[in-house]
């Protein structure tokens, strides 16, 4: 090392962009780092880095989704739901990770994120006039209910990509500090 302090923003930018990225992988339905990104990005960079990472990651691979898996249409009325939803994150991110490291008030952030996805998005499916389900509390339970399945996907996902962007930053951070001592 150079004996400077070593800024960890490059760090931080890094490893959200490169779990962004991991969005073009095979993945199950809601099995997909972008709330997680969401999340470390909100805690860990600056300003308006933290909305743009994710909502760039989502706006430059929808389209390259939706060609690989079939050719639906990129943006839909919908669109403007999930990308909200994840700034929703970054804003979770900011208030309740901004100064913490502890692994349980990160899962627990990170599932307050599955939960606000999961309850904000399918509103609208229930709502929308091309929905499957009758515009009744009935068929409010059952849009809620038959995405069961992909909230368990959601949870799961954000919970691994947290653990795994946070605990890399940490493990990477804590490696940088002992090397910086070992030279002093």
């Amino acid at each position: 090392m150079n004996g400077k302090k070593t800024s960890f923003q490059p760090l931080a930018f890094t490893l959200t962009a490169v779990a962004a990225l991991l969005r073009l992988a095979p993945h199950p339905p809601n099995f997909a780092p972008i709330g997680s990104v969401a999340l470390f990005g909100g805690a860990k960079l600056r300003g308006w880095q933290a909305y743009v990472v994710p909502l760039l990651a989502m706006l430059l691979t929808d389209p390259i989704r939706s060609r690989l898996e079939g050719g639906y249409p990129a943006y839909t009325w919908a669109t403007l739901i999930i990308y909200t939803c994840f700034l929703i994150n970054v804003v979770l991110g900011r208030i309740f990770l901004r100064n913490s490291s502890s692994p349980w008030r990160i899962a627990s952030v990170a599932l307050l994120g599955s939960t606000q996805f999961y309850l904000i998005t399918n509103f609208p499916a229930w709502l929308s006039a091309s929905s499957l389900y009758a515009h009744t509390w009935g068929g409010l339970v059952e849009c809620y209910v038959a995405a069961l399945p992909f909230f368990g996907r959601t949870v799961l996902s954000d919970l691994f990509y947290s653990a795994a962007l946070f605990g890399a930053y940490a493990f990477l951070k804590r490696r940088e500090a002992t090397e910086e001592t070992q030279l002093a």
